[in-house]
């Protein structure tokens, strides 16, 4: 499964071999013939670093265009078509996404062989974090500021839209666990038909891993998050998932990237995620107080509150959501590593340093030190 020529980014910001082999030359070409605006001569021009699928930037005579692979196991077309029709919704709505290109039977999910494609024109706007490993935050106050507006104005979008949940859990940001009454009770429920996260979990204890770490921070959350009505956040927001106008001194976001953690969840899981995401360096732990970034998390909050209101009793809620509101998705990635990759080392990491490491870095004093900082906003 491996390509050694092909390396990624790893779960510690190291570089490792890739679990997906590179998109091919071959691949290409297949795909030239099924989409028009590929056809002609076509140059590779960058490989994605990202681990979790094949991702390429191609330029052809009708211009640039970013192809994305995924294994079906991951992405089957009709699942990837959740996110597709996501985004074109945003697209009608004045949110600038990066446009997704349909084949000459009109679908924008195709698959091939063990994989599923996609196809989206180059966005607009310059890819200022690239090559900046995830987990990095922003370089700028403003530019925090300018995605935190950003959050909001996809949100005020996405209210008219209505779609059910995610038919996968496999790295997909959702929050139904947070919203259960308990959630241990809702996860065992979930087991049978997820029998990759099963297998991972009957090696662990982890009924008492979750009683420790994760229910004391979820205490009184469920019937908070009630009064939050369900709304698909893009649920990865984070500054290296933009596209940037830069000019005069001041960036704005010119292009929204990435949406294949989208799901039905709530506008403050949404931001409680991109705070998160921004404002906390979590490769540079060891840092302490300098690893953490309130100015960044109190732009985002306020860049997201000029375009759309939020109540001090929202404010609290979604500081208070912090400390868990990564609990579906790492247990996602669990499942994807050791289910789908194989790798039961990087399914410890997903465990251990993520689910269970990111809820008590929350009990240290930098950890407090956030949580204040934005209730102090409230």
């Amino acid at each position: 499964m491996t390509t050694p020529a092909h390396h990624v980014q790893g779960l510690d910001n190291d570089e490792v071999p890739a679990d997906w082999p590179a998109i091919s030359a071959g691949e290409i070409a297949w795909l030239q013939q099924r989409f028009v605006q590929l056809h002609g001569h076509c140059r590779l021009l960058w490989h994605s670093p990202r681990p979790f699928s094949a991702a390429a930037l191609v330029e052809g005579q009708q211009g640039r265009f970013f192809i994305k692979r995924h294994h079906h196991s991951v992405r089957s077309a009709a699942v990837l078509s959740e996110e597709h029709r996501f985004i074109a919704h945003l697209a009608a709505h004045g949110v600038p996404v990066a446009r997704v290109i349909a084949d000459q039977d009109g679908a924008t999910a195709v698959p091939h062989g063990d994989w599923t494609f996609e196809v989206h024109a180059e966005g607009a706007g310059q890819d200022l974090y690239r090559d900046v490993p995830s987990w990095t935050p922003p370089a700028s106050v403003e530019q925090a500021w300018q995605a935190g507006r950003m959050l909001a104005l996809l949100h005020t979008a996405s209210d008219s839209f209505h779609a059910p949940q995610r038919a996968t859990h496999l790295l997909v940001a959702r929050d139904d666990l947070i919203r259960a009454e308990d959630p241990i009770a809702l996860l065992s429920a979930q087991l049978p038909g997820r029998p990759g996260l099963a297998a991972y979990l009957a090696d662990t204890s982890w009924q008492a891993d979750l009683q420790r770490a994760i229910l004391p921070w979820h205490v009184g959350l469920a019937a908070r998050l009630a009064a939050e009505p369900r709304l698909w956040g893009h649920n990865d927001w984070h500054v290296s998932n933009l596209l940037w106008q830069t000019g005069s001194g001041a960036s704005t976001v010119s292009t929204v990237l990435d949406f294949g953690l989208a799901s039905p969840t709530s506008a403050l899981y949404d931001l409680a995620t991109a705070i998160e995401r921004n404002a906390v360096a979590w490769l540079q732990l060891d840092r302490g107080a300098q690893a953490v970034r309130g100015d960044i998390a109190l732009a985002l909050l306020l860049g997201y509150r000029d375009a759309r209101p939020l109540s001090a009793d929202q404010v609290r809620l979604l500081a208070d959501l912090l400390p868990v509101v990564h609990l579906d998705f790492a247990l996602s990635e669990v499942e994807y590593f050791h289910a789908i990759t194989g790798s039961r080392a990087n399914a410890d990491v997903a465990y251990r340093t993520f689910l269970l490491g990111h809820a008590d870095w929350f009990r240290t004093p930098a950890g407090q030190g956030l949580l204040a900082t934005l209730r102090g906003a409230a």
